[in-house]
């Protein structure tokens, strides 16, 4: 601690310590491409500074590898390319993973031309039907999720049901008018 200076004010481009002359002229100059974040708190350096204004650590010279990388959006492209290769091969994987699973037998009752061949609606008005049910559902569930403590909450969720019974009766009738008329009639 002898090298520490005394009473001198400390800037952020100065080091907190004085050095060696020897070691003043090994510093890397501007000229160098020197890195733009700390390592160790992450933070900026100031433009021409060597040392981190926030740490105090000093600031190191860019790898002549990184900088004969290319440029920053080069290795984003580069990276991303990558990760959606990855990301094409897990799913690729995935899906082969799937196919050799067996599925039980009852299951192919639940395939959607299956249960449109059951119900006999053409696909619009199956589709209608579904969106129907689903927000009867919704409807029902708002009395699950939600009790009224008083007056304004118990309105509020009646509405909640209300628009719900009324977006099930518009998918409804959706779906009676999407059905095909038969040629019975």
């Amino acid at each position: 601690m002898a090298e520490v200076v005394h009473d001198a004010q400390q800037e952020f481009w100065r080091p907190p310590s004085v050095l060696d002359p020897a070691m003043e002229v090994a510093l890397p100059s501007a000229v160098q491409e020197m890195a733009e974040a700390c390592c160790s708190c992450g933070s900026e350096f100031m433009i021409g500074a060597r040392f981190c204004h926030t740490c105090g650590t000093t600031r190191p010279v860019v790898s002549p590898a990184r900088s004969t990388r290319g440029t920053d959006a080069e290795v984003m492209a580069g990276l991303w390319a990558k990760n959606v290769a990855w990301v094409g091969t897990a799913v690729g994987s995935a899906a082969s993973a799937c196919r050799k699973v067996p599925l039980p037998t009852w299951l192919h009752y639940l395939h959607f031309h299956e249960i449109k061949r059951w119900v006999g609606l053409p696909t619009a008005a199956l589709i209608a039907f579904i969106i129907g049910l689903g927000c009867v559902a919704g409807a029902l569930g708002v009395s699950f999720f939600y009790k009224a403590s008083n007056l304004a909450e118990f309105q509020a969720i009646q509405m909640w049901r209300i628009e719900w019974l009324l977006a099930a009766t518009a998918s409804f009738v959706a779906g009676i008018l999407l059905k095909k008329p038969s040629g019975d009639e």
